[in-house]
């Protein structure tokens, strides 16, 4: 017998998928989350324009992941702050880092490509707090681009677009077409995803980079660690399959 909560999850996802047929226009605009599911998410730049200009920007929106994605140690902060040896400065820098929301244990991030116009995320909410996550990272970032190039205005084309992975096959696919995907923008044959030179999380993914914030287990599970005709290099080799994943890729108009 199923427990109360699997039934809510299936009943959710059930409503999804009534739903899909009335958010063709607007595709992935409305936001129903279910919790414990995994998501495609993608922004780009306001009509077209380049979202990061130089390393500083691609480290920086990694910086707000990290903060975000990470355990705050409220212990140490707390005392930081009692210390009379803390200076005014690192004690600043200590109450912002205690009011900063947190998002540790709330969402996980599995993967992610940075681009110059746009970013792709695949995420898995394990609480109902995907859309206060993305505000939060969207707003920051867009206050440190506008700042630091005396600029205003909206940053981002539209609110974030998600979607739902449904099954086991999309998320595996979805991981390497995210992972393939700045292939494109680098003008490089998709056999050349190694040579991509925009950040990725494909470095975890081939164990060249440890990253505690990014949770890649969720897919690499499902690979051996050992048997070179079964790991997720050999699997991100081969011609990705777009019938899988051909209804939540959703940079559709790149």
């Amino acid at each position: 017998m199923w427990n109360s909560h699997l039934q809510e999850v299936l009943l959710q996802r059930l409503i999804i998928r009534a739903n899909v047929k009335l958010r063709m226009a607007s595709r992935n605009s409305v936001k129903i989350y279910v919790a414990h599911a995994f998501y495609h998410i993608y922004n780009r730049g306001v009509e077209q324009r380049k979202i990061f200009l130089d390393e500083q920007d691609y480290s920086v929106f990694l910086s707000y992941l990290q903060t975000y994605l990470s355990q705050k140690d409220e212990i140490y902060l707390q005392s930081a702050l009692a210390s009379p040896d803390t200076s005014p400065k690192e004690k600043d820098k200590a109450l912002k880092a205690l009011r900063l929301k947190n998002y540790y244990n709330d969402v996980d991030l599995v993967c992610y490509a940075l681009l110059p116009n746009h970013f792709h995320l695949l995420v898995k909410q394990n609480k109902n707090t995907i859309n206060t996550f993305m505000n939060s990272l969207g707003t920051r970032y867009a206050m440190y681009f506008n700042r630091k190039y005396h600029r205003k205005g909206v940053l981002f084309q539209d609110v974030y677009k998600a979607v739902l992975v449904e099954t086991n096959e999309q998320l595996l696919h979805l991981s390497r077409y995210i992972h393939i995907n700045p292939t494109k923008a680098a003008n490089l044959p998709p056999s050349k995803w190694k040579e991509v030179p925009f950040p990725s999380s494909l470095t975890e993914f081939l164990h060249k980079r440890k990253t505690d914030w990014i949770k890649k287990d969720h897919i690499l599970d499902y690979f051996s660690k050992t048997h070179a005709r079964h790991t997720y290099e050999d699997f991100i080799g081969i011609s990705p399959d777009m019938e899988y994943i051909a209804n939540i890729t959703i940079d559709t108009e790149e």
